[in-house]
């Protein structure tokens, strides 16, 4: 469906005339004419203002719909993968893949949410385990020695391995992400 039809379509389904519709957006009741029948292809500033008048984002208004694409949530989980060859990584690709589709597929918002939720909280803890490793050899001030905290970056690695394949699978499957042991930094 075009704009021109999205448009007209939710000013029907708001009871909104092309009267009223021009009032609400601050424009002419020519200009909405015109948009509508696709004399004229609204400019930002007239979308921005339909947009405002259907209380509706310019996002929301220009893609409509937004689709299931089981896919792209499996593809945006297994993209923290790469924390295996920089930890990092693991923060930044799939946060690029969540902003690039925000807003533009089903349960995107929640699973790109958790799973960064999950990545913050990992980089954060398994640094500062890097952290006390090197205190410990450096300064020999830690009683329990680096060969301990080796083992807990070592089952670090794993349990974020394990957390990411879980949850692919869960998404294949139609199911919410339950990404465990994360601080909620992003809302």
């Amino acid at each position: 469906m075009n704009l021109a039809n999205k448009i007209k379509k939710e000013r029907q389904k708001q009871g909104l005339s092309q009267e009223m519709l021009a009032e609400n957006s601050g424009l002419s009741l020519r200009t909405i004419q015109r948009i509508e029948k696709e004399e004229s292809i609204p400019t930002g500033d007239s979308l921005k203002k339909i947009a405002k008048a259907f209380n509706f984002t310019v996002d929301e208004l220009a893609d409509w719909e937004i689709i299931e694409d089981r896919g792209y949530l499996k593809s945006l989980n297994l993209s923290a993968l790469l924390f295996i060859f920089f930890p990092l990584l693991s923060i930044l690709l799939p946060s690029l893949l969540w902003i690039l589709k925000k807003g533009k597929i089903k349960d995107l918002n929640e699973t790109g949410k958790s799973l960064l939720n999950f990545q913050i909280t990992w980089n954060i803890v398994l640094f500062l385990g890097l952290i006390l490793m090197f205190m410990s050899s450096k300064t020999g001030l830690l009683s329990f020695g680096a060969g301990l905290i080796t083992l807990f970056i070592g089952l670090m690695y794993i349990l974020n391995l394990i957390s990411i394949i879980i949850n692919s699978s869960r998404v294949m499957k139609g199911k919410k992400v339950k990404y465990l042991f994360k601080i909620k930094f992003i809302n």
